[in-house]
């Protein structure tokens, strides 16, 4: 025994699969980021902090400014050393997710011309955003005050795509674009955002395809010696979900137990809002609301949900504990990670789920 309460110990082998997944398209996509050549890079450089909105907008807002000649800056990965450096900048109330995004900040300090912190306000009912959205550029501009420079935008409404576009243009006349060539760039960016969002929605879909495939053969199999790998899907929002070191490595974890996983946040975004209105007419979150949305449309083709959400995230405390007392029929994790590095007690709830998951498929366990 190792210490991590697990009867398996802890230099057991784990299974390992080579079933699909979406974290390292998703991830490769935001990040696997080129530098301008000296040629092109012609008005410095941009600093983006690798957490939040950038895992849902990271490729508008990188081909936004590339298309301007800046040379765009990600700061490194997640690690204790951004933790803590966020810690320190932060008061304790706030949310892990906002402490870890001023360690971000802290990490590009030196290292480009200014940092862009935009806010994404709330002015409408259904498709509003947490305030640490709205507030974060207050927030970095007087926490950091002669540090950096901070470069901003207001995007009050993102369902006016008017008003959106012309936020943006506003920004790249700002940084000495003309107004022409900041339009080009939006349009271009805009474009290469929505491929992107496609080719997940349709990763994602190919996924579920190739699993029902798989299902048909197994259950075709007379002498029961296929089986198929158990299919889960991740609740939370892509800035936990695709940070390894705030997610706690789930993901991983869950692929060498022989999971395929999908994500949430990959669903198609205009369907998963439509379908979320038949759980809430109210629900003013728009990220949430995607996330119900996704839950509703793919429940019935995974076989187990892991909700994970970061202390004390006001938004996810509602939405979590009506997930959990109204979504019926599949079987749900709910995982709450803060500031602590242990990962063993983690790591010890997904094996337990996944076996309870095996035993269920076994007829261990009848739905409700």
């Amino acid at each position: 025994i190792s210490g991590n309460r697990c009867e398996r110990g802890g230099d057991a082998k784990k299974k390992r699969s080579d079933r699909p997944n979406l974290y390292d398209y998703k991830y490769k996509r935001c990040f696997a980021y080129r530098r301008l050549t000296d040629k092109k890079a012609t008005r410095g450089e941009i600093g983006i902090p690798r957490a939040l909105l950038h895992y849902r907008y990271g490729v508008l807002w990188q081909t936004f400014f590339e298309e301007l000649g800046k040379t765009v800056v990600i700061s490194d990965e997640t690690d204790k050393a951004v933790l803590e450096a966020g810690i320190a900048r932060s008061v304790d109330e706030t949310c892990l997710a906002s402490k870890i995004f001023l360690g971000h900040v802290v990490n590009l300090i030196g290292r480009c011309d200014a940092v862009f912190v935009p806010c994404y306000a709330s002015c409408d009912t259904r498709r509003g955003f947490c305030t640490k959205f709205q507030s974060m550029t207050d927030l970095v501009r007087n926490t950091f005050r002669t540090e950096l420079r901070v470069i901003s935008l207001l995007v009050e409404n993102i369902g006016d795509a008017k008003a959106t576009r012309a936020s943006f243009v506003e920004l790249g006349q700002r940084l000495g674009a003309s107004y022409k060539d900041a339009r080009r760039a939006y349009k271009l960016a805009m474009q290469a955002q929505e491929r992107a969002d496609e080719q997940r929605a349709r990763n994602q879909r190919e996924i579920l395809k190739l699993m029902e495939e798989y299902r048909d053969v197994v259950a075709g199999d007379p002498g029961k010696t296929e089986q198929a790998p158990l299919t889960i899907l991740i609740v939370a929002h892509p800035y936990i979900a695709f940070d390894q070191y705030m997610s706690m490595d789930i993901i991983n974890s869950l692929k060498q137990l022989g999971c395929t996983v999908l994500f949430a946040c990959d669903t198609d975004h205009a369907k998963a809002y439509k379908a979320s209105l038949e759980f809430s007419s109210t629900m003013p979150w728009i990220i949430n609301r995607e996330l119900i949305g996704s839950i509703l449309m793919l429940k019935d083709q995974v076989d187990g949900i892991v909700l994970i959400s970061a202390f004390p995230c006001g938004p996810d405390s509602m939405t979590d504990d009506a997930i959990m007392r109204c979504i019926r029929g599949v079987p749900i994790l709910n995982l709450m990670i803060d500031a602590q590095t242990g990962t063993a007690g983690v790591q010890t709830r997904l094996e337990s789920f996944i076996d309870i998951l095996q035993f269920q498929r076994k007829g261990g366990y009848v739905r409700d």
